[in-house]
């Protein structure tokens, strides 16, 4: 039996780490089926996001009935954010924030991103203005990511909450204090910040919050694809949204990127030894992954050569099936480390000069960024 805790704000795993298939009939959600990745296969044209087609998103609300809408031509949005906790985001955040981007290209859709300045503000110690600075250094992150400025719309929660005030005062009303300490898992003495945050990531998952974006259609289905522990927002999301009037947000989640201590830990910003930021120098890259991603190789060569790796525990391995885009490469890397063809150090050095290759690119597309450019997500 797993014993794990997954909230917006804890990931505990046992040993094993996370264990997915209990969470879907822990939350109530749905596996994605090989259905529905044919389907949105047709829909766009094109092959799916090897997230998809490989599991790492697995699971999802009403996906289902929002492609079916999509057949029907009915329009929706895209909906994710980001909680500034540190200057740089790390590269289980590129994923996102990539994948992101995938369906906003693959469904020539509209793309809202909230950086969430107050909730890190109620749960780090940070100041406010911290927060908020933190939230415009993201955002040049994201905007790295190479997101559509004529379908990408940026905002930092301290700044826009006189447009998401209007949604936040009817989800409050629908919403008891029970629910939010039961769902979001706070306690009595959590400070009321922590209480009043919830609707105000909710609101965004209804087009009338932006009425910049949407000012002849008043309500738009909206797509959200998020990390599984974001998933209790939503349910409180969905929750409301028939008092309310509106279309339930249909939601996405994927798996975590593990930590470089090993496949049960989640991937943090806040704990620079857990993970690779996408300020990292090739070096650093380098330096973490060979010393401190957690191995699936054997305590000596005879005895990996004569039982192979084990890549269900190899963190570079797993960095693979999140990176590397050729499913045919992925297989042989797999096979031939399993049978001890392939030694760990040889495993390593494929991620790091895979992980460095994509966070130099993103690098230089940071670096290029203009007031100008910034400004062209930002505007109202």
């Amino acid at each position: 039996m797993s014993n794990q805790i997954i909230t917006p704000y804890e990931v505990k795993t046992d040993e094993n780490g996370v264990d997915y298939n209990k969470l879907i009939q822990e939350f109530g959600t749905t596996p994605i089926s090989s259905e529905i990745i044919t389907k949105i296969q047709q829909i766009t044209n094109q092959p799916v996001h090897p997230l998809l087609r490989r599991g790492t998103y697995f699971s999802h609300r009403s996906l289902d009935q929002l492609l079916t809408d999509i057949e029907s031509n009915k329009p929706f949005y895209v909906y994710t954010g980001r909680g500034p906790s540190a200057e740089s985001m790390h590269i289980g955040h590129l994923l996102q924030f990539e994948f992101t981007k995938y369906l906003q290209d693959a469904f020539n859709v509209q793309v809202v991103i909230q950086l969430t300045d107050d909730e890190k503000f109620y749960y780090k110690d940070l100041t406010l203005e911290q927060a908020t600075k933190l939230a415009y250094e993201n955002m040049k992150d994201i905007i790295a990511c190479g997101f559509n400025p004529e379908k990408t719309f940026i905002f930092v929660d301290s700044n826009y909450m006189g447009y998401l005030y209007h949604n936040i005062v009817k989800i409050n009303k629908c919403l008891t204090q029970n629910q939010i300490k039961n769902t979001m898992g706070l306690q009595d003495n959590d400070n009321l910040g922590k209480y009043s945050y919830p609707p105000i990531q909710i609101a965004p998952a209804f087009s009338t919050s932006f009425p910049h974006l949407f000012p002849q259609k008043e309500n738009v289905r909206c797509l959200v694809p998020c990390g599984v522990d974001q998933d209790p927002f939503f349910r409180i999301a969905r929750d409301v949204a028939h008092r309310l009037k509106y279309h339930k947000p249909a939601v996405i989640h994927s798996k975590f990127l593990p930590g470089l201590k090993g496949v049960n830990s989640k991937m943090s910003s806040s704990d620079p030894t857990t993970c690779i930021l996408l300020t990292d120098t090739p070096a650093q890259i380098k330096n973490k992954i060979n010393r401190k991603a957690f191995s699936g190789g054997k305590v000596d060569l005879d005895e990996h050569r004569k039982y192979g790796g084990d890549v269900t525990v190899d963190v570079a391995y797993h960095y693979l099936t999140f990176f590397l885009d050729d499913d045919q490469e992925l297989e042989s890397i797999k096979e031939k480390y399993t049978r001890g063809e392939m030694l760990t150090s040889e495993l390593k050095k494929i991620a790091i000069d895979l992980i460095t290759k994509k966070v130099l690119n993103y690098q230089e597309r940071r670096k290029n960024l203009t007031d100008d450019i910034i400004n062209q997500f930002i505007k109202i």
